[in-house]
């Protein structure tokens, strides 16, 4: 497999560079289950890698040399089921593919002292406070202490480092856990459009919209489909909405796949207004970090905050668009307050017409899927 260290290489390498995400630049071909593992495992983990491998290093490498490092310890300390010869001799050989010659030389010597020090360098990070151990943000860390105990943020660290698994979702309301390395493309009834690939936690959202056949429904910000279908399976009539272009395009392929006859628009209709409206707002992902492992670099106070103010401005706008006595859904994939039940009370203090019905949250560490946050808004109907 030294081509699958080399593509991993290459992709930390690419995201350390550019931010861009992990999961659109992973290869299409046989290793990619691997890379994709190898990858993750690199990203989430590359806090207490950075600090091991600075202990080897007098200079911090940089570029080809730095993403193999990473990728090679990675698989020494925490993928136990690649043996160390292999972690060594194959990123050694996928090494060997740079133009510089002395880089091979300095990851098998770098690599080697990894597997000679091991105990060392475990107990250091086993001594080391929850964010580095766990390699996380510090705010982020801090923030859920506070919020659900040390033991409990604990946990959900753990969680959000355990690979996740891959569920489909069927026509029929019933999700399935494939078997790990499973090719989605592989399984009978994907051509057909039978089944869409979509973790239980995403149900919340769905169960307080309870789409009903006959209904207008608007999907705000569909992409990539998933809630849409779910919406159309049951039988609504569904306009997605997608302003991204690129995740429109997605959008468009999955809908088509599924064979649905969906409408997909570019921007809200100006005047048009439906019996419910699902935002399924952009968020900070931290519902879906094992997922995302790249999103938790990405979290700050700032992000979070701008993230806060665009959810806002997305649901006034989305306010006008349900009809009187219709129903609002607004649903992230996060676990923090600001971006839901402070944003839905922010929002009744802005609309009065507005009401809270119900609201859901799934914390990963007690339902045992994704994060998520859900709430259902009725507007009032008002008397002449």
């Amino acid at each position: 497999m030294a081509n699958a260290r080399r593509s991993a290489a290459f992709i930390v390498a690419r995201w350390i560079a550019t931010k861009d995400f992990p999961s659109s630049m992973l290869p299409q071909d046989h290793d990619r289950a691997f890379v994709q593992d190898l990858v993750y495992t690199t990203i989430r983990r590359i806090r207490p890698l950075r600090k091991i491998l600075g202990s080897l290093m007098k200079q911090w490498p940089k570029g080809e040399l730095e993403a193999l490092l990473y990728v090679g310890a990675a698989q020494i300390l925490y993928m136990p089921d690649v043996p160390d010869f292999a972690a060594v001799s194959e990123t050694v050989d996928a090494a060997k593919g740079c133009e510089n010659p002395s880089i091979a030389k300095v990851v098998n010597g770098v690599l080697r002292n990894v597997i000679r020090r091991r105990e060392e360098f475990e107990k250091m990070i086993a001594d080391a406070p929850l964010e580095e151990r766990e390699s996380f943000p510090t705010a982020l860390v801090r923030r859920w202490e506070r919020r659900f105990g040390t033991e409990n943020a604990a946990r959900l660290c753990a969680w959000h480092n355990t690979p996740a698994e891959t569920f489909i979702a069927r026509r029929d309301g019933s999700f399935v856990k494939l078997e790990r390395g499973q090719r989605v493309e592989d399984i009978p009834g994907y051509a057909e459009g039978d089944f869409i690939v979509q973790d239980p936690g995403t149900r919340l959202a769905i169960e307080l919209l309870g789409p009903k056949e006959g209904e207008h429904i608007l999907d705000a910000c569909a992409a990539p489909g998933g809630k849409t279908v779910q919406i159309a399976w049951r039988g609504a009539s569904v306009v997605a909405c997608e302003v991204n272009p690129k995740r429109r395009r997605r959008l468009e392929e999955n809908l088509a796949r599924l064979k649905l006859g969906v409408e997909v628009i570019p921007e809200l209709p100006a005047s048009q207004t439906f019996d419910k409206v699902l935002v399924d707002a952009p968020c900070s992902n931290t519902g879906v970090l094992r997922r995302r492992p790249d999103a938790r670099w990405n979290w700050n106070g700032e992000k979070l905050a701008a993230l806060v103010k665009l959810q806002s401005e997305i649901l006034d706008t989305c306010a006008s668009r349900v009809a009187p006595g219709g129903v609002l859904v607004y649903s992230t994939c996060s676990n923090e307050p600001e971006e839901n039940e402070a944003q839905v009370a922010a929002f009744l203090a802005r609309h009065p017409d507005f009401s809270l019905e119900e609201s859901r949250e799934s914390i990963p560490f007690e339902s045992e899927t994704d994060g998520a946050f859900a709430a259902r808004l009725r507007r009032q109907i008002f008397q002449n």
